[in-house]
C-alpha cells in the first residue's frame, strides 16, 4: 500500500468493525499513516491487518452491549494514554421482510447500527473531552439513509438516525470534538459481489456517474480526510462517497 499524504504519527485510532471489508480498509489506511489502530468485532479475524510492519491490536467486543464497549475504550486509554479518533464501522443487515420479520430481528438491527455507535461514541467522547487536542468521531452511514431501503427498512432507518445523531453531537460535544458521519454508497465488497452478482455488479456500475461501485478504501480515504486537521473546520457534516449518487431503487439482479 502506498504511504497516505496524511501523518497520524502517534494519533491513537480506534475502529469498530475494523477486521473486513470497509472497515480492514479504515485500518489498513490509518496505519499506513503512522497511526496506532485498535480494532474491535465480536470474533477475532483471521489475519491481523499489518501495513509496513504496523500490526493492528484486536480486542473483542461486542458494540451492542454498552459496559463491553466502555471496557474496550477504557482498555485503550490505559494501554495508549489517549484516543484520537473513533471510527463507528461496524453494522449491516441481512434482506428481510419488514411486514413478516420478528420484533427482535429489528431490535437486533438497530442495536448494532445506531446503538452500538451510540455507545461507542459516549465512551470516547468522555476520553476526548479532557484530553489534549479533543478528538474526532466518524459515523459511517449509507445511501439507505437518505431514500427508499426496501427490503432493508430497518437497517435504512437505524442508518437515518446514525445521520442525525453525528449532527446533535457535534452541536453537544464541539469544539473539543468534531463528529461527522460519511454516507456510503454502493462499495464493491466480497459481500456485494454475493448479493449482486457479477452482471448485477456491473448494470450497477453503468448506472453510477463515476461508472464505477466504490472500493473499500474510497471510504478509508474519506475517514483520514474527516479525521484530519485538514477538517478542522468541519463538524456535523455529511460526506457523501457514492460516486456522483445512484438509482432511487436498487434491486438484486441475478
Amino acid at each position: 500500500m502506498p504511504e497516505s499524504e496524511f501523518n497520524f504519527q502517534g494519533s491513537v485510532i480506534a475502529i469498530t468493525g475494523g477486521t473486513k471489508g470497509i472497515g480492514a480498509a479504515i485500518t489498513e489506511s490509518f496505519l499506513a499513516a503512522g497511526a496506532i489502530v485498535v480494532m474491535c468485532a465480536r470474533k477475532p479475524p483471521d489475519k491481523i491487518p499489518t501495513v509496513e510492519g504496523r500490526v493492528a491490536e484486536f480486542q473483542s467486543c461486542d458494540v451492542r452491549k454498552a459496559d463491553a464497549v466502555s471496557s474496550w475504550i477504557e482498555s485503550i486509554v490505559a494501554k495508549h494514554g489517549r484516543l484520537d479518533v473513533l471510527v463507528n464501522n461496524a453494522g449491516g443487515t441481512p434482506e428481510l421482510s419488514t411486514a413478516d420479520s420478528s420484533p427482535r430481528l429489528f431490535d437486533s438491527i438497530v442495536e448494532l447500527n445506531l446503538l452500538g455507535p451510540m455507545y461507542c461514541a459516549q465512551a470516547a467522547n468522555k476520553v476526548m473531552q479532557v484530553q489534549n487536542g479533543g478528538g474526532a468521531i466518524i459515523n459511517i452511514a449509507s445511501v439507505s439513509a437518505t431514500r427508499a431501503s426496501p427490503g432493508t427498512a430497518m437497517y435504512g432507518a437505524a442508518k437515518a438516525g446514525l445521520v442525525n445523531l453525528a449532527q446533535s453531537l457535534a452541536a453537544e460535544w464541539g469544539p473539543k470534538v468534531r463528529v461527522n458521519v460519511i454516507v456510503a454508497g454502493l462499495i464493491a465488497t466480497p459481500d456485494a459481489e454475493q448479493y449482486y452478482g457479477p452482471r448485477g455488479i456491473e448494470n450497477l456500475a453503468s448506472g453510477l456517474p463515476l461508472k464505477r461501485m466504490g472500493k473499500p478504501k474510497d471510504i478509508a480515504e474519506a475517514c483520514l480526510f474527516l479525521a484530519s486537521t485538514a477538517s478542522s473546520y468541519i463538524s456535523g457534516a455529511q460526506l457523501a462517497v457514492h460516486g456522483g449518487g445512484e438509482p432511487a431503487f436498487i434491486f438484486k439482479m441475478d
